[in-house]
């Protein structure tokens, strides 16, 4: 196994280039993602799939009575619009945009102050009961930070920006970030070049000075790298994009990171 791999030269333009600071996917990258259910259902909890529909149908049901059923299927249908946005678009709805195409759907209407309530629900969940980090993940931080600004740069499913960086702040780790590029608050989400763009003007650096690390290939692997960033695959939690990437290398644990960014300065 190797955990460098060569790749063909780079446009002529980006020769040179150094890396100068460090870009970070969260889930599945920094934070374990869904590592919150087993706690969730040791506290005798919903899943939060089934607890977020169930917020939805309460407050609809205690306005003028709804099936559940009715509200589950509303539910499906918009969360394959918002996967087809996402996915095309590189749009990420957020929570109240979302809530307000099931409850327009449904034909209904929530009052601010009960769709406010269930909004806040829907984006704490997280928070409440928190995921874990990887493994690891805050000594290669603490490590890097000593020698490269380093950013966030993450789409927001559920839980906004303002949540992400709480979580950050309860693992201890929100200071060693210099710049948070979040897709509910960018407007765009990976690959679009609006979320590097940000990270990139935060720390003073152009995109092609860094160098991102994600767990997907399409987002963040290949999404970096056209833009001209170098992007190292993690694979510790999530390894199905392992045989096809065209990552500039490949960290397994997050103990090897510090070392394959520094192998790639210069490059």
């Amino acid at each position: 196994h190797r955990d460098l791999h060569s790749f063909p030269t780079r446009r002529s333009s980006d020769l040179g280039r150094m890396i100068k600071a460090v870009t970070f996917d969260l889930w599945d990258t920094i934070i374990h993602d869904d590592s919150d259910e087993p706690k969730r259902a040791a506290q005798g909890l919903r899943s939060k799939k089934e607890e977020r529909r169930y917020l939805l149908w309460e407050a609809l049901n205690s306005d003028a009575p709804i099936t559940q059923e009715e509200v589950w299927l509303a539910c499906s249908t918009t969360d394959a619009a918002f996967n087809h946005v996402w996915h095309t678009q590189f749009v990420t709805w957020r929570v109240r945009e979302r809530l307000q195409i099931v409850i327009d759907g449904l034909g209904r209407s929530l009052s601010e102050s009960a769709l406010d309530l269930v909004v806040q629900q829907y984006e704490e969940m997280e928070i409440n009961v928190s995921p874990d980090i990887i493994d690891s993940a805050s000594d290669a931080i603490v490590d890097l930070a000593q020698d490269f600004p380093l950013a966030v740069v993450s789409d927001a499913i559920v839980s906004p920006g303002r949540c992400l960086r709480q979580w950050l702040e309860l693992n201890h780790i929100l200071q060693y970030f210099q710049g948070f590029a979040f897709s509910d608050e960018v407007g765009f989400s990976k690959p679009h070049r609006n979320m590097f763009a940000l990270a990139a003007e935060q720390m003073g650096v152009a995109i092609e000075e860094m160098v991102h690390v994600g767990d997907r290939d399409h987002n963040d692997i290949k999404g970096a790298q056209a833009l001209g960033m170098k992007a190292i695959l993690f694979t510790g939690t999530r390894d199905k994009d392992k045989a096809i990437t065209t990552a500039d290398a490949i960290c397994v644990h997050h103990r090897e990171l510090p070392g394959i960014v520094r192998s790639l300065v210069g490059q």
